[in-house]
């Protein structure tokens, strides 16, 4: 009775699945619903636990600190190691602020997020931010989002390359449901965690967007997460001041960077059980407490202080650091919450206390001091994530206030260009880097880092000698499809390039300039780019932005070849090709299947192969795949003793093989078989 009921369901999904905006749209829906009500569940039981923890009704600052000593100790303390339990022995993903671990997922893993980590990262930041851990809930309501998102696309058998997708429409759900800021939400998910603005991954994530908004507004109402006074730009000058916040928001956001990630090293050296480890940074952000309540929680009430200008400058200096200790602290220790919301503290109280100083110099040509700390709110975003078009609109939303915009633009774009010189990885990436995976490495414009020049360029070349005559030049042009012919000395090196451009105009009368136009009269030498075999095609790609002829190859200073702009963006295409591919082939891949092949175009194969036993504990330059057996390696998939998979798309060189890994490998039919031989 049951089949007969689910089987006119699976044809609907079946006829569903062919129409792909359709069935993208209407599944979008569905996650941006469900990615709202966790939203709003999640604050819920924010405040429910903080009901439980400090025995209040409404959360205040006054009320935290009539409270005695002892009791802003015990309650981080005792969040700590329910939170340290929960993730030690339930998600370890549930750990720390969650977007790197989205991000991650999304890159290497097609993805693929377990289910458990919805409830687990709920659970375990909800605690952690209500009983006053230092962090903030956008990190993880973009966790369980992405989870959900990944969770309902595993559950309808939905392919990788839409799985990712779906991971941003929950991501993007859960700051729009969050926030109640769809923009933001939408524009976080396609600029953070995808790093893809293409239309057909941008309309789903959307249209979950708005959908999660319209969940959080029916429930928690339509009205900015800040109230703040109306602010505008006083005078031109003053753009100098918001230029010098900028200035310093890079400089302290890069401080919050180091500072967060050096008490991770020393958590982690401790030689204690984890969730002792969260016991004692719960302690400690208590002791913290005793003195400044604001860095507990959130801080949303203590931000609104600094916004209508209510607090000292060398006070909010003061919370300055006093918050980047906190958050360390929290986060280092093991806790789980966000660093976006602390940000936001960090930022309002720099801002607040340079507006202080400012509009006391200059009260009559500047802002108060809450539009610094407005200002300064999206400037620390903007550095730490090194995403400045999120920050200025998710300040926007956040505070309903246009006015300000301008002074926003300046501070943020100054922040993110002086973070990005001093650190090119952002407080999210930077996480992924100390795991060794570079995420940027698996991106479709660096799929020809690893294609060395020699696999396409030409070796049939055109020279001329130095001495050659015009009809001669000629008559090479019209036999060779090229667009250059390269002059070459006695030795077979490079003297200079001739183009066709430089031949057309003595092609009028060629008989009357024989006898006095040569070859060495018409190249160019010195101004042409030049590879070795060995170098990266995505080298030339870069030449190739300003320079439109063939590329010489030179081996020992000798001319060895020539490679074609229309080969390069041949290679490219089938590069692209080929990843999507082993993104779609990657959930199907396991360890003990052996060799499966798919022939491809041009006589090239893609084999799934277990890795043989004589490459485990050697890296991928060691063994020279390449070089030796004449196939590349797309992708690599790892199953650890725990069972979880992990993928690492287009490896590096420095990849050590290890052993139960299945790699997806391209080549000619006889080198896959070579390399199957090597087992």
């Amino acid at each position: 009775m049951t089949e007969a009921l689910l089987r006119p369901l699976r044809r609907l999904h079946a006829g569903l699945q062919q129409t792909e905006q359709v069935y993208m749209v209407l599944v979008a829906v569905l996650i941006g619903l469900c990615g709202g009500l966790c939203a709003v569940g999640f604050r819920q039981f924010i405040q429910l636990v903080n009901r439980i923890a400090w025995r209040a009704g409404p959360y205040t600052l006054d009320y935290i600190a009539s409270l005695p000593w002892w009791w802003k100790v015990l309650t981080p303390a005792a969040g700590g190691l329910i939170v340290g339990l929960i993730i030690h022995r339930f998600a370890r993903e549930a750990k720390g602020h969650g977007v790197p671990e989205v991000m991650e997922a999304v890159a290497l893993r097609g993805g693929r997020i377990r289910p458990r980590v919805v409830l687990a990262k709920l659970v375990a930041s909800g605690i952690s931010i209500g009983s006053g851990g230092s962090v903030g809930r956008e990190g993880p309501i973009v966790q369980i989002g992405s989870a959900l998102g990944s969770t309902i696309g595993q559950w309808l058998r939905i392919d990788q390359r839409r799985l990712r997708t779906l991971v941003g429409c929950g991501a993007a759900a859960g700051i729009a449901g969050t926030f109640n800021a769809p923009v933001a939400g939408a524009l976080f998910a396609v600029e953070i965690i995808l790093g893809d603005f293409g239309v057909s991954q941008f309309s789903p994530i959307v249209i979950s967007s708005v959908a999660a908004t319209v969940v959080s507004q029916h429930y928690l109402g339509d009205f900015p997460a800040f109230e703040v006074p109306a602010y505008s730009l006083v005078e031109a000058s003053e753009l100098f001041a918001y230029a010098g916040l900028g200035i310093l928001a890079a400089v302290v956001a890069i401080g919050f960077i180091r500072v967060l990630y050096a008490f991770e090293d020393g958590f982690d050296r401790l030689p204690l059980y984890p969730p002792i480890r969260t016991l004692l940074g719960g302690a400690l952000i208590g002791v913290i407490g005793i003195w400044l309540p604001h860095i507990f929680g959130v801080g949303y009430e203590a931000i609104n202080e600094a916004l209508h200008g209510r607090l000292a400058w060398e006070f909010m200096l003061l919370l300055v650091v006093m918050k980047i200790l906190a958050v360390s602290i929290t986060i280092g220790s093991g806790g789980s919450g966000g660093i976006f919301a602390p940000s936001l503290f960090i930022g309002a109280m720099l801002g607040g206390a340079v507006g202080t100083v400012v509009h006391t110099l200059w009260p009559t040509s500047t802002a108060g001091a809450g539009a610094y700390a407005l200002v300064g709110m999206g400037a620390i975003v903007a550095a730490a994530t090194h995403a400045p078009i999120t920050a200025i609109l998710i300040i926007f939303e956040l505070t309903g206030e246009y006015r300000i915009i301008l002074p926003l633009m300046i501070s943020c774009i100054i922040a993110t260009l002086l973070a990005t010189r001093l650190e090119s990885a952002s407080i999210y990436t930077l996480k992924l880097l100390r795991r060794g995976i570079d995420i940027h490495r698996g991106k479709a414009l660096n799929v020809l880092q690893h294609v060395p020049v020699r696999e396409v360029m030409r070796r049939d070349i055109v020279t001329a000698s130095p001495e050659d005559g015009l009809l001669s030049l000629i008559s090479k042009f019209i036999d060779y499809p090229g667009s250059a012919i390269f002059v070459t000395d006695e030795a077979g090196r490079l003297d200079g390039i001739i183009t066709a451009d430089q031949i057309r105009p003595m092609m009028k009368d060629p008989a009357a300039l024989e006898a006095l136009v040569i070859a060495e009269d018409l190249y160019v030498g010195g101004e042409h780019p030049t590879v070795q075999p060995d170098d990266s095609l995505s080298d030339v790609m870069k030449y190739l932005e300003s320079y439109r002829g063939e590329v010489p190859v030179l081996e020992d200073g000798r001319l060895a070849g020539v490679i074609w702009p229309e080969d390069v963006i041949e290679r490219y295409n089938t590069e692209v090709f080929m990843r999507d591919m082993a993104g779609s082939m990657a959930q199907t891949m396991r360890p003990e299947s052996g060799v499966r092949r798919i022939r491809s175009a041009g006589g090239t194969v893609v084999a799934e192969i277990a890795v043989p036993r004589s490459f485990v504990g050697r890296s991928i330059a060691d063994v020279d795949v390449r070089r030796q057996y004449g196939v590349s390696v797309l992708m690599v998939k790892h199953a650890d003793g725990n069972g979880q998979e992990s993928l690492t798309p287009s490896p590096a060189g420095g990849y050590v093989f290890r052993d139960g890994d299945v790699v997806l490998a391209l080549g000619p039919d006889e080198a896959i078989r070579r390399l199957q031989m090597a087992m």
